[in-house]
C-alpha cells in the first residue's frame, strides 16, 4: 500500500469511525466501519487484508476524544452525514413523520377546520392532537376555523363554538387565531367575481338531475358559455337572494371530460333557504361549498399543510382548479385513513350523539357513555392521555383502530402517583364482626407515599363486603388496613394473626367498609350507575378530585355527599 492510498485510508477510515461513534454515541467499532468504508471505496478492497492495521490507529484516536469533539470533527470532515444523522436522531424522537419540505416555508401554518355542529367526540381529538404536536415541534402556527357554511345539512349549533374551544383547550392546546366562516361571506363572493371575470366560473339553473346526467356523459351544460357580463348578474341576484334553494348554483369550470366526473365543473355556490343560526349571518342566502371556502381561506390565511381524510382526495384536486385561475400554490397535503375507536356502544357520529340526547337516552353530551371528550374530561381522563394515544397512531393512509385501554393506561401513569386509595363495596353483604377487633382501622392514604398518613375508618359490630369476596366456612380473609378473620357460624371472627398469613399465600386480601357508617355512592359508568357504599371519609372529598377505590378503579368526584345524599362519581378506568 502506497502512501497516498495509506492517506486516504486513514481519511475514511476516520470519517466512518466519527459516523459510528456520533450516531450511537458510544466508541466506534472495526468490525462497524469496515463494511461501509469498503462499500464506498471498492478501490480498497484489494488490499483488505492490510487495511485493519492501518485503521486500528484512527479509531483509537477517535475513542480518544470527547463526544462533543467527535462532533465537532466530523461537522468539518462531512457536515452532510451529521445532519442526516441528527434528522435521523430527530424523527427517533416522534411519533409523527416530518412533515412534506417543512424548509421551504418561513413557518409551518396549519389549520383544524371543525364543523360546528356539535362538541368533539374522541375521534375529533386526533386532529388537534396531531397539528398541536406539529406546531410545537416546528415551532409554527395554526388556527381553528369553524368551518359553517352550511346552515341546512350540518347545522351550526351555537353552543358547539366555545364547546370545541373548551375541547382544545383540555387536550392542552390553544390556538393563534380563531375564524368563522360564516363571517368571511363577502371575501367569498369577491373571490367568486375574480374567478367569474377570469372565465373559471358559470351560473347554472340546471336540476341537479339534468346536471348529473350531462356531467356522467361528459357533455357540457347548456349555461356553460354564458357571457361573463350575465354570469356577473346572475351571480348578483344569487347574492342578494332573488333564487330559492335549487334555482340556480356557481359552477367553478373545469374539464367536462375528465377522468373523474366528481372533478367536473362542481358547485362553488349554492342557495339555501334555511338562515343561518348565527345572527351576524342570518340574513345571507347565497352559500360557498366547502371545497370552495376551504379553499379560499387556505390560501389567505397561509396555509402551508393540511392533514385530511384519505377519502378527501378529491376535495385538493377540485381545489386545484381554483388555485390554477388565480395563479396560486397548494399547500402540502398530507391524507390520512380513518380512526376507529373500541368500548362504545354509541355510534361515534355527532349527528348520532345528538339524536341519542334528544331521544332521552343519554344525558347530555358528558354523560360517561358518550363517546365525546367532555365525557371522558367529567370521568377524570386528562387531556395529555389523549393526545399521546392519538400521536401514537401516526398519519398512515389505512384505518387504524385505537384501543381506549391505551388512554386509559397513560392516564394511569399520569394520575396513580397523585391519587389517594380509599374503599367503595358494591352490592355489599353485610357480616357480624365477632372477637374484638380494633374499633378503627387506618388504611394508607397511598401506599406508596406514608408521609399522606392514614384514613381513619370506623368499624362498628359488621361490614359490607363484596359478594365475591365473601369466605367459605372457616376460610381466613385479610380485610385491608385492619386485619386476619375467620369466617365462622356467619361471623367474620378476628384473629389477631399478622400479615405473614398473607405473604405465604394462605390468605386473600379484600376491601370492605362498615355497615354503619359508610356513605352511599353512584358511580356513573360506560354501562351504566353502579350503587354502592364507600368509607365515610369519602363524603368529604371536593368535586373533581381523583380517587382510587381500591381493586375497582379510578374514578373522579362529580359531587359529594353526605350518610343520606349520595356522592356520585365518574368512573375512569381500572
Amino acid at each position: 500500500m502506497n502512501d497516498d492510498l495509506r492517506e486516504r485510508v486513514e481519511r475514511e477510515a476516520e470519517k466512518h469511525a466519527l459516523l459510528n461513534a456520533v450516531k450511537h454515541e458510544s466508541d466506534a467499532d472495526v468490525g462497524a466501519i469496515m463494511g461501509p468504508l469498503m462499500g464506498e471505496n471498492p478501490d480498497f478492497r484489494p488490499h483488505g487484508d492490510e487495511i485493519p492495521g492501518v485503521i486500528g490507529g484512527v479509531i483509537g484516536r477517535v475513542n480518544d476524544l470527547a463526544y462533543e469533539e467527535k462532533r465537532e470533527r466530523l461537522e468539518d470532515l462531512a457536515p452532510d452525514e451529521l445532519a442526516e444523522i441528527e434528522a435521523e436522531d430527530e424523527e427517533d424522537e416522534h411519533d409523527l413523520p416530518s412533515l412534506p419540505n417543512p424548509d421551504d416555508y418561513d413557518e409551518v401554518r396549519m389549520r383544524c377546520a371543525p364543523n360546528p355542529n356539535g362538541p368533539w367526540h374522541v375521534g375529533h381529538a386526533r386532529m388537534p392532537a396531531v397539528i398541536g404536536t406539529y406546531r410545537d415541534r416546528y415551532d409554527g402556527w395554526f388556527c381553528v376555523r369553524f368551518d359553517d357554511t352550511d346552515p341546512e345539512t350540518k347545522r351550526p349549533d351555537l353552543e358547539a363554538y366555545d364547546a370545541i374551544l373548551e375541547d382544545l383547550e383540555f387536550l392542552g392546546f390553544e390556538p393563534n387565531e380563531v375564524f368563522r366562516a360564516s363571517d368571511r361571506l363577502e371575501t367569498y363572493y369577491d373571490y367568486a367575481r375574480e374567478l367569474i371575470e377570469v372565465g373559471g366560473a358559470y351560473t347554472c339553473s340546471c336540476t341537479g338531475e339534468e346536471f348529473s346526467e350531462l356531467k356522467n356523459a361528459g357533455e357540457p351544460c347548456p349555461h356553460r358559455d354564458k357571457d361573463t357580463d350575465t354570469v356577473l348578474a346572475e351571480f348578483e341576484d344569487m347574492v342578494a337572494g332573488e333564487y330559492e334553494s335549487g334555482e340556480m348554483v356557481l359552477r367553478v369550470k373545469t374539464d367536462i371530460e375528465h377522468k373523474n366526473p366528481a372533478l367536473r365543473d362542481w358547485v362553488a355556490f349554492r342557495m339555501i333557504d334555511t338562515p343561518h343560526p348565527r345572527e351576524e349571518a342570518s340574513e345571507f342566502r347565497c352559500w360557498p361549498m366547502l371545497d370552495f371556502q376551504s379553499g379560499i381561506d387556505d390560501h389567505l390565511i397561509g396555509i402551508t399543510h393540511i392533514i385530511r381524510g384519505i377519502d378527501l382526495q378529491d376535495s385538493a384536486k377540485r381545489q386545484q382548479f381554483v388555485y390554477d385561475y388565480f395563479d396560486w400554490e397548494y399547500p402540502e397535503v398530507v391524507h390520512w385513513g380513518h380512526v376507529q375507536i373500541d368500548a362504545y356502544d354509541v355510534k361515534m357520529s355527532t349527528s348520532t350523539i345528538s339524536e341519542r340526547i334528544e331521544a332521552g337516552e343519554l344525558d347530555g353530551w358528558d354523560d360517561p357513555r358518550a363517546p365525546t371528550l367532555q365525557s371522558l374530561r367529567r370521568r377524570g381522563i386528562r387531556g395529555e392521555a389523549i393526545v399521546d394515544a392519538m400521536v401514537g397512531l401516526g398519519t398512515s393512509t389505512s384505518d387504524v383502530d385505537l384501543a381506549m385501554s391505551s388512554i386509559y393506561a397513560t392516564n394511569r401513569e399520569l394520575i396513580d402517583d397523585e391519587t389517594d386509595r380509599r374503599f367503595l363495596v358494591r352490592d355489599g353483604n353485610q357480616v357480624p364482626l365477632g372477637g374484638s377487633p380494633p374499633a378503627e382501622a387506618n388504611p394508607p392514604l397511598h401506599p406508596d407515599h406514608e408521609d399522606r398518613g392514614v384514613r381513619e375508618i370506623p368499624v362498628g359490630d359488621s361490614v359490607l363486603l363484596e359478594p365475591a369476596d365473601l369466605p367459605g366456612r372457616e376460610e381466613r380473609i385479610w380485610l385491608k388496613g385492619l386485619g386476619c378473620f375467620q369466617f365462622t357460624r356467619d361471623t367474620l371472627q378476628y384473629t389477631g394473626e399478622e400479615i405473614d398469613v398473607v405473604r405465604e399465600g394462605d390468605v386473600d386480601v379484600v376491601h370492605w367498609v362498615p355497615a354503619r357508617e359508610s356513605v352511599p355512592v353512584r358511580m356513573r359508568t360506560i354501562e351504566g350507575d353502579v350503587t354502592g357504599r364507600a368509607e365515610p371519609g369519602v363524603a368529604e372529598l371536593e368535586a373533581d378530585e381523583m380517587v382510587q377505590f381500591e381493586r375497582v378503579g379510578f374514578v373522579r368526584i362529580d359531587r359529594s355527599g353526605d350518610e343520606d345524599e349520595e356522592t356520585v362519581v365518574y368512573y375512569a378506568h381500572d
